[in-house]
């Protein structure tokens, strides 16, 4: 008796581990996203107010009060010319 208890407390102890896994990786993958976005429309933004796309992430979080935790991403902006979307990608950091 005593092991099917302990059988079955351990089985509810694995799956709320992995639920709770499962959560934080859904975090992440919602928080780059967000992430993504902000610097999608703050360009945009940039662009119809200024007539040119932001120059740097850096011009954007001074100009335009862009923040994100940089200890948990790294983001590639590369601009083309200042009349084209500059290529955004987003990465996370590894823990």
């Amino acid at each position: 008796m005593r092991k099917r208890s302990l059988f079955w407390m351990l089985a509810v102890l694995l799956c709320f581990l992995l639920a709770v896994a499962r959560l934080d990786h859904g975090r992440r993958t919602e928080g780059k996203q967000q992430l993504e976005d902000a610097l999608r429309r703050t360009a945009v933004s940039c662009y119809a107010l200024k007539g040119f796309y932001p120059p740097s992430v850096d011009y954007m979080k001074k100009n335009y009060a862009l923040q994100y935790e940089e200890d948990a991403y790294t983001v590639y902006y590369e601009v083309i010319a200042s009349n084209l979307m500059p290529d955004i990608t987003v990465l996370e950091k590894q823990p």
